[in-house]
């Protein structure tokens, strides 16, 4: 039998104590040259498996139940239970949040109104200054005194927000119906015998707010339009109420199946995210819908085509595309991601950002739902901003500890 010291005699050659994973020292004649070999290799295999089991000081033995990871174990069963349990407390979070949604619907209804509205009272003060200007220049052609200069009253026209209803009257059934004081059965007009045509009407303006306008108000063709949208409204409200709670039941979740360095990482990231999200949705509303309705409804005037806008389709757009600005504004961190998992590197973002920039013109263009150009724009320059910002978050973001080791 082998002592713990001293190896068997009669091969001609005495180990010294184990003491760890170094390399052992052995004195041997050479005629046992073959044996040393044999007996350094199983140290070294059998040794540092030993030494990591029950030898190690530094190292004491862990049981089964010791596990880091012990409590956060669950059964498949368990894990449905968990599932269950969070989707009804989600439920009853979201039908709260859709309760306070129905007693302000009307008056988010109105606020999602006011981008649309605002676009159709700058078309119509502009649609109004532009026919003032014609019809000025054809009095001014014509040999009449202007009543100033064209350019001030089309300024005056756009500052206080005015438009016109162009009407032709017949003067003197105006001078008899004003003269009467109340309404009269209307006669077919006749000057001196005969029926007048539209040479003998004069031609007024009844100037009014572009604010009044029915133009400017959006449109519901049938009756149950209204009150859909009222419950859509109602509950988007809901769902951003609830949305927070929402969230915290699906990482109830999520975190139950992950580890304490992965719920790490979600407790860092998911207020980025969320904070990133809300940024690109409010730049859609704040910042995005006023050049792009802009733009479009330029084309409406060139071509001559009243809008009337539908404030069902106008609701969809709406959500769209602040729902796509907000998804898009997520990329540094999907770019801190793919460099952290070893997909990408900080060298291969910095190499490749000509094609990057092109990929996100594409995206940008696929995100928006009116498909111009100055929504794509307006995407996809903050998204180039974010993703030398990308860049840089994955350069200096510090690694966690277990990458450096």
């Amino acid at each position: 039998m082998f002592s713990d010291n001293v190896l068997p005699g009669n091969l001609g050659f005495q180990a010294e104590k184990w003491t760890g994973p170094q390399t052992l020292q052995f004195s041997c004649p050479p005629a046992s040259f073959v044996a040393s070999i044999y007996l350094q290799s199983y140290y070294r295999v059998f040794g540092r498996f030993a030494h990591h089991l029950t030898l190690s000081p530094s190292r004491p033995v862990r049981s089964r139940n010791e596990d880091l990871f012990h409590d956060s174990t669950m059964t498949f069963g368990q894990h449905l239970e968990e599932l269950r349990a969070c989707l009804f407390k989600a439920i009853y979070g979201l039908v709260i949040g859709c309760g306070i949604g129905l007693m302000v619907g009307g008056h988010v209804s109105r606020v999602i109104q006011k981008p649309v509205r605002d676009a159709l009272e700058n078309y119509y003060e502009e649609q109004t200054a532009q026919k003032v200007e014609k019809d000025l220049e054809r009095l001014r052609d014509a040999g009449y005194t202007l009543p100033g200069d064209i350019k001030e009253i089309k300024e005056l026209i756009v500052k206080n927000g005015l438009t016109f209803e162009e009407v032709y009257v017949n003067p003197k059934e105006l001078l008899r119906q004003l003269h009467l004081g109340k309404p009269a059965v209307p006669a077919p007009p006749t000057v001196e015998g005969r029926q007048f045509g539209k040479a003998d009407l004069v031609q007024i303006f009844l100037w009014k707010l572009v604010a009044d306008d029915p133009r400017v108000h959006l449109k519901s063709f049938n009756s149950q339009e209204s009150f859909m949208i009222w419950l859509k409204a109602s509950f988007l409200v809901g769902a951003l109420l609830a949305s927070p709670w929402v969230f915290y039941q699906i990482w109830s979740f999520v975190a139950a199946g992950l580890y304490p360095r992965e719920r790490r990482y979600v407790h860092v990231f998911l207020p980025i995210s969320v904070v990133l999200f809300l940024a690109g949705a409010a730049l859609a509303f704040f910042f995005v819908f006023a050049p792009v309705l802009k733009f479009l409804l330029a084309f409406n005037m060139s071509q001559e085509i009243d809008p009337e806008f539908r404030f069902n389709e106008w609701l969809s757009f709406m959500l769209m595309l602040p729902l796509g600005f907000g998804i898009s504004f997520q990329l540094p961190l999907v770019m801190l991601f793919l460099e952290r998992i070893g997909v990408f590197s900080v060298a291969g973002y910095l190499s490749s950002w000509r094609i990057a920039i092109l990929a996100i013109f594409v995206i940008a263009m696929i995100l928006t739902p009116s498909g111009d150009p100055y929504s794509m724009c307006l995407m996809a320059g903050p998204l180039v901003l974010l993703y030398f910002g990308g860049i840089l978050l994955c350069r200096y973001l510090p690694r966690p500890q277990e990458a450096r080791e």
